[in-house]
């Protein structure tokens, strides 16, 4: 191993199995070496000169010559490309090919979290010069065949910090067959008329897939003159815009829909704020300064519950999640932690594009023409069969058919939402279901209930989006949208595509011989999922790193949070006044034998019976940080309160006893059920066995996951010990003074 490193191509053989039935191997050639340049902290000891990963997945430091530093100093973070790969008795060397600054520079981690997976951060220059060929406003050539909508009163709706506007909305009521109803349009910002296929600007739109989102900043996907002016809605300007003109009935339901091209002119930029505001009081201040808009707005509001009624009805699956927002200075370091509320205008403004990704769907799909489609599908046979063994072993009296329909988790969900352990039940649902992806091949949405879906509705920030409007222009066209020549898949798109080959329900039933341009929209639907993959990692990359720098700041200090999650190897802990979360290894619990119980996910002591499950309340001090590793460790304070407290349950549990109740620390807060931090950990989740003996002293530097249990003396036992002693010594000090014992 000493001869390879991080993303290198390897050929290797198993060798022999562990204890534990997993597989090891050797390696026995090296195929091909990582391209990828290494980013690190430039160091020099003893003369020597070398350059210390910043991802310590690489393992080994780099030997960087004295000619080969440039103009890097002691200290500095600098980008290394390697001149010599390492091997069996020789460091990797290298040379030093951009230095990015210090370590404590604002913005730093941005700049090394997109080096390190690879995130295309600067636009060529052949994409710089179209875009400023491209004209400042609309040009009365751009308005030919388009249908007018300047006089129709469409406003943006966004958030406070939002600097593209790509949608637009406005209602009016209509008669939709016999019954009343609605007009709804959606208008999305023209990106494809400016962005011409296989431009400069597009296929540097195509590399990077989405834009970035990092705490204060945004790596964008086309150029800031598109993404900033001539494509973003703004107020009080012309643009060109791709419509879907909807008419929905008092169901709910789109009883008719179009498509075309338009010009329009935004008469409003609102904020979700300032919406909620206006609907919650029509005569408050807000709705004054907005007096010609309110009515429209009361519209788009009964409009949202007719089709928020249909979503109940088709069975959508609809947790409540909290985001969180960092909130940075001047110099990027985190102010405090927020959390993100979703009020009335959020989920105004989500039904609304639903719809319209709804349309756009149905209208492909109808069309015959091969486009790309946001699937996702129904949890997988071994997560039907995890999920439904937490259930039975909660008890619920409820569980999933072999073939569920969203409907039927979204039930679970509504009848547990009221349990002490509502959170523990609704992460379990969220992490039985699959990740959506691109593809071209339908097989529906099952969490939101749609038989078709695709992405519409953000085409500035999105390329699938742009995509699909190109789709649905050739169809009103009536010609076909050819896609560009594209590059060879990555490594990413490899892993992605497997889950492709698992489209056929049937095992016996063989797929058709996909066509060329079957073949390539595939390829484009991996590259734009595989892309979305990293653009995730790398805004979780950044957030971690800043929460951990964040949280160096109160190093020993002690804060109540929540069970997240529960694993072989410890529990995750979310804090409930900064919603950081960190890991309690095992070996902190506690002087106990601690076993996981996969079908409960929760981590339960032999001896005292104290279980640590999701919903969890514990009170924990911040005792390691580690800025390189992005990890937070906690400890367990007042552990022996805590045993004390269940000690009469556990007892209970020993002798047969029933407890109808749960435990006062597994109490969790009401129903919250985590967003983003279900599946996305600070720590490796899937080490450690199945139980593992902690001492409460235990370094957490020096975690293994034993697997089995120290000769310890009970806690409960230390601590009857220790209170009998004192009681005994403060009796006699009160006997020799001639006052009662104190008890």
């Amino acid at each position: 191993m000493r001869a390879v490193l991080h993303k290198d191509r390897v050929k290797a053989r198993i060798v022999r199995h562990d204890r534990k039935n997993r597989p090891e191997g050797r390696v026995t050639e090296i195929i091909e070496r990582s391209p990828n340049p290494i980013i690190g902290r430039l160091l020099q000891e003893s003369g020597v000169w070398l350059v210390a990963p910043e991802d310590k997945r690489y393992g080994q430091d780099v030997l960087i010559p004295k000619g080969a530093t440039g103009t890097a100093k002691t200290g500095q973070i600098v980008v290394v490309q390697l001149t010599e790969p390492p091997a069996l008795f020789g460091q990797p060397v290298g040379r030093v090919k951009e230095v990015l600054g210090e370590i404590d520079d604002p913005g730093m981690e941005i700049e090394i979290a997109v080096r390190k997976y690879g995130v295309p951060h600067e636009f060529s220059d052949a994409a710089l010069a179209l875009a400023r060929t491209l004209p400042d406003a609309v040009r009365p050539a751009d308005k030919k065949g388009r249908v007018d909508l300047t006089d129709i009163a469409l406003v943006t709706i966004d958030g406070e910090d939002a600097r593209d506007f790509d949608d637009a909305v406005y209602c009016e009521p209509a008669k939709v067959g016999r019954g009343k109803g609605w007009r709804l349009l959606v208008a999305i910002a023209d990106v494809s008329h400016y962005v011409e296929t296989g431009s400069a600007i597009d296929v540097d739109a195509y590399d990077r897939a989405t834009s970035v989102y990092f705490p204060r900043r945004v790596i964008p996907m086309l150029p800031e003159k598109l993404s900033n002016g001539l494509c973003s809605l703004n107020p009080n300007v012309e643009r060109l815009c791709m419509v879907c003109d909807m008419l929905v009935n008092a169901k709910g339901e789109v009883h008719a829909y179009q498509f075309y091209p338009a010009v329009m002119f935004s008469h409003a930029r609102f904020t979700y704020t300032e919406v909620a505001a206006i609907l919650a009081n029509t005569r408050g201040p807000e709705a004054a300064q907005r007096k010609t808009l309110v009515p429209h707005l009361l519209d788009l509001h009964d409009v949202y519950q007719a089709l928020l009624k249909e979503r109940g009805v088709r069975g959508a699956v609809d947790f409540e999640t909290t985001e969180t927002q960092i909130v940075c200075d001047d110099a990027g370091r985190i102010e405090k932690i927020v959390p993100r509320t979703r009020n009335v205008a959020h989920r105004l403004i989500e039904e609304a594009m639903l719809a319209a990704n709804v349309c756009s769907a149905d209208f492909i799909a109808d069309s015959k023409h091969v486009g790309l489609f946001r699937v996702h599908e129904g949890p997988t046979p071994e997560k039907k069969d995890m999920l439904r063994n937490y259930l039975k072993a909660l008890g619920l009296g409820m569980t999933i058919s072999d073939e569920p329909a969203p409907g039927e988790f979204q039930q679970i969900a509504l009848a547990t939402k009221d349990r002490p352990d509502a959170m523990q039940i609704h992460s379990m649902l969220l992490r039985s279901m699959q990740q959506a992806i691109y593809t071209p091949m339908n097989s529906g949405h099952f969490g939101l209930a749609y038989e078709a879906y695709t992405h519409f509705t953000s085409p500035i920030r999105r390329y699938p989006d742009l995509l699909v409007h190109r789709v649905i222009k050739a169809v009103l066209n009536k010609t076909k949208y050819q896609l560009p020549t594209l590059p060879t898949p990555g490594e990413a798109e490899a892993k992605l595509s497997k889950r492709l080959a698992s489209r056929v329900k049937d095992p016996e039933q063989k797929p058709k011989k996909a066509t060329a341009d079957q073949l390539a929209w595939q390829a484009a639907g991996l590259h734009c999922s595989a892309n979305e993959r990293r653009a995730d990692e790398a805004s979780r990359d950044v957030e971690a790193w800043l929460k951990c720098k964040y949280m160096r700041e109160h190093l020993g200090e002690e804060f109540g949070g929540v069970v997240t999650a529960a694993t072989g190897f410890g529990i995750f802990v979310t804090l409930d006044a900064m919603y950081v979360e960190g890991l309690v290894h095992i070996t902190e619990l506690g002087g106990e034998y601690f076993r996981f119980d996969e079908a409960r996910q929760e981590l339960r002591g032999e001896r005292t019976g104290i279980r640590y499950a999701i919903g969890t309340r514990v009170r924990v001090q911040v005792s390691r940080v580690d800025l390189d590793g992005r990890k937070i460790d906690f400890r367990l304070v007042n552990e022996g309160d805590e045993l004390l407290a269940t000690t009469g349950r556990a007892m209970k549990d020993k002798t047969g006893g029933h407890v109808s109740e749960l435990p006062a620390q597994e109490r969790g807060p009401s129903y919250q059920t985590p967003g983003k931090g279900a599946g996305k950990r600070s720590g490796g989740r899937n080490s450690g066995g199945s139980g593992v003996s902690g001492g409460a002293g235990a370094s957490s530097s020096s975690r293994s996951d034993r697997g089995s249990s120290r000769s310890l003396p009970s806690p409960i036992q230390a601590l009857k010990a220790a209170v009998k002693k004192a009681s005994a010594k403060s009796g006699k000090a009160g006997r020799s003074q001639g006052k009662k014992p104190r008890r």
